[in-house]
């Protein structure tokens, strides 16, 4: 195992206020985006305000990047209709983890830093990344760009993987 390398779980908690492609609702997924790779969600039928509660994971060497997210509205009979797009990069939640690495934390809970929206992810409002035993905690809302309306909630979390196994001696 690389060191560095780690896993990226991106949890698609819920959507609200999506847009309506069929008659009077939609029936929408989620494609999360991470470089070459790609996962989805269920399909939530007839609903606009879906909860996924979905965790997707990405195996990757430092959390760099941007995560992308595409809302779909599923067809049976053509092309799916798009509902939206949404970005987030990954910068701040890297720095975080240098942070967390520079102050040696391994238990307990610790606020790394806030981040706000701006021309580089698609935040409703501010964020912050935390450190929660061993985990580093990102919880966004997510606006939905290129549409009428919507939102998605994501919780993104970095998890190290241990670069040497870990042997506890008893005495």
């Amino acid at each position: 195992m690389e060191e560095g390398a780690g896993l990226l779980k991106v949890i698609v908690s819920k959507g609200k206020s999506l847009a309506i492609r069929d008659f009077t609702s939609s029936d929408p997924y989620v494609v999360v985006k991470l470089g070459k790779q790609t996962a989805k969600t269920k399909v939530i039928n007839s609903c606009l305000n879906p909860v996924w509660n979905e965790e997707l994971s990405f195996s990757v060497k430092e959390p760099l990047g941007v995560l992308k997210l595409e809302v779909f509205d599923r067809d049976r009979f053509k092309f799916d209709d798009k509902m939206g797009h949404a970005f987030l990069n990954l910068q701040p939640l890297a720095s975080a983890l240098k942070l967390k690495r520079a102050l040696q934390l391994t238990t307990g809970e610790t606020k790394l830093r806030k981040v706000a929206p701006d021309s580089d992810n698609c935040l409703l409002a501010d964020s912050f990344i935390t450190y929660v035993n061993g985990e580093i905690i990102m919880d966004v809302r997510l606006r939905l760009c290129d549409v009428e309306s919507g939102e998605v909630y994501v919780t993104v979390k970095w998890i190290d993987h241990p670069t040497t196994p870990i042997h506890v001696r008893k005495r």
